[in-house]
């Protein structure tokens, strides 16, 4: 793979990326890959892993494999404490692992509430914690480092029956700004993506009927975002000279509202 900052705007770089086996964080290997880093892929499905481990190093790339998971703090820190001993320390972080499982709250879905909690904002501050101590190194190193972390369209706009997923990247968001308060000073650059819909198995996991019937017709009256999208703005985000910050990027498909 070439060096060449214009062909590798990340060479050198050191990319952890979690719920990397499926969907956004699977095709956000591939491209943070085919922009030069080195690449850590984390989930809990080991074959998925080695299967995404080995396309990259089928184009040229670099990629190590680590099954984990994010709910399970001393497995992640496990995870950070491998990744600065074989890679020196992560200098980009896509905190991406997340689940969406709507039912209406009068449903009493407890169990779905708490596995949305114990992934989408346990599991991301597990990560962060891990990881954030490595960023911060980066940074002071290089003069940059990345900390992108997926939330939702969801967390700004109103959607019945999807309340605890949407609470959950309303957290995501509001965390992201705060801790671009909190890094930004350190040169850690904090963004949070934002997107609509995108075509992902996060969709697979919906067992509400009302919600199941609402996603297939949004399916048919217009073209869902693709994992590859996002996976893009990804890797601009990492790409922008040191001195900018997108703090907040809502990526919509065109044919959906809000």
């Amino acid at each position: 793979m070439s060096t060449n900052t214009t062909t590798a705007p990340l060479a050198g770089r050191v990319a952890v990326i979690t719920g990397a086996s499926s969907g956004i964080g699977e095709a956000s290997a591939l491209e943070l890959a085919a922009l030069g880093a080195r690449v850590v892929v984390l989930a809990r499905r080991t074959e998925r892993l080695a299967d995404v481990v080995a396309r990259i190093e089928k184009d040229g790339g670099s990629a190590v494999a680590i099954a984990v998971d994010v709910t399970d703090r001393a497995a992640v820190q496990a995870a950070a404490d491998r990744v600065a001993a074989e890679l020196g320390g992560a200098d980009l972080l896509f905190n991406n692992a997340g689940v969406m499982l709507p039912a209406a709250v009068e449903e009493l879905a407890v169990e779905q509430w708490q596995r949305q909690i114990d992934l989408n904002i346990s599991g991301l501050m597990n990560v962060i914690g891990a990881f954030t101590g490595q960023l911060v190194r980066a940074a002071a190193q290089r003069g940059v480092a990345d900390l992108i972390n997926t939330s939702s369209n969801g967390a700004r706009n109103i959607f019945p029956g999807f309340a605890v997923y949407c609470g959950t990247k309303a957290y995501v968001t509001h965390m992201s700004r705060q801790l671009r308060a909190e890094l930004g000073a350190k040169n850690v650059r904090v963004a949070a993506i934002e997107p609509g819909i995108v075509g992902t198995e996060l969709q697979d996991h919906v067992t509400d009927a009302g919600a199941l019937s609402w996603l297939e017709d949004s399916k048919q009256a217009m073209e869902w975002l693709t994992p590859q999208d996002i996976a893009q703005t990804v890797g601009f985000l990492a790409s922008l000279p040191p001195r900018v910050n997108l703090q907040q990027v809502t990526i919509m498909p065109t044919g959906q509202a809000s």
